[in-house]
């Protein structure tokens, strides 16, 4: 029952982060990136933190939060909603090699059939669904937000054995909205710093700094602490099917239907990657092995 709880939260995570993507997008039009980023994290890290593993936490902060939101944001200054959702969603592929490499995370049949099964669910809605093949500099940068984002899952796996998730996410994210205070205050010495004067804004960003970024990371750590990274990363292959569905309501996107198959084998590659045998020798068995 606690580990079905863990799923549902994760889930939870994927259709926070689909919203999260648009809601992204649509700040862009009155912040700049670094001020949009920097300010998000100061919102999420309002808690006090203790110290404990400091060392895999500033690991932690630097790739999770400091790379990864940098990244992101300046990618998607030049990228769209829907690339950047596509381009994340290939973390779970990295990240199930990486656990292995790394922490000796075992690769199951099942994991390595449903991570296929949905990447070819977002290169379906790559190549069919009305993306542009072309890469430009933005979906560079996103590519790199989603190495550094599946690199941070090594280090809060280890986190995870000796602190609550709670704090792990906290500490994280004070530590990397610390490390970019400097690239803030560049920003603004620049003349790049871009802040909106509308109170919609805000409200928004306050909402995906809190929901979006603050309760999905709390889950998410929890989830990498009760079922492993590479299982909880198949999760992140839900958000581009989310983040489709939302940008038709909220920017009238058209939804055609190759991107509906691809949602579909998205979401049939993660019920896939997350099936348990019913015999445990059976599983040892199909237990992949390097």
């Amino acid at each position: 029952m606690k580990e079905r709880i863990i799923l549902f939260q994760l889930l939870g995570v994927s259709l926070l982060w689909g919203f999260n993507y648009v809601a992204s997008a649509y700040l862009l039009r009155d912040f700049s990136p670094i001020f949009l980023s920097y300010s998000r994290l100061l919102l999420t890290s309002l808690f006090k933190p203790t110290r404990r593993d400091i060392a895999l936490l500033l690991f932690a902060g630097f790739f999770g939060t400091l790379l990864n939101q940098f990244f992101y944001f300046t990618g998607l200054q030049s990228s769209t909603a829907g690339n950047a959702a596509l381009i994340i969603a290939l973390s779970p592929v990295a990240t199930i090699f990486l656990a292995k490499l790394f922490l000796g995370e075992s690769i199951t049949v099942y994991k390595l059939a449903g991570s296929l099964i949905a990447l070819a669910g977002v290169a379906l809605i790559v190549l069919f669904g009305g993306k542009a093949l072309g890469i430009s500099h933005g979906d560079v940068y996103l590519l790199l937000a989603m190495l550094a984002m599946s690199v941070s899952l090594l280090f809060i796996r280890r986190l995870t054995k000796s602190m609550a998730s709670y704090d792990i996410t906290i500490l994280a994210t004070v530590i990397g909205t610390v490390l970019m205070t400097p690239a803030a205050v560049m920003e603004g010495i620049q003349g790049h710093l871009h802040v909106s004067a509308h109170a919609t804004m805000w409200i928004v960003l306050a909402a995906a700094a809190i929901f979006g970024q603050g309760l999905a990371g709390f889950w998410w750590n929890r989830g990498i602490s009760a079922v492993g990274a590479s299982t909880s990363s198949m999760f992140m292959n839900i958000p581009p099917f989310v983040a489709i569905i939302v940008a038709y309501f909220a920017l009238g996107d058209p939804i055609r239907p190759a991107q509906i198959a691809g949602g579909v084998l998205i979401l049939s590659g993660v019920a896939l990657a997350n099936f348990k045998l019913n015999a445990a020798g059976k599983k040892s068995a199909e237990t992949l092995r390097t």
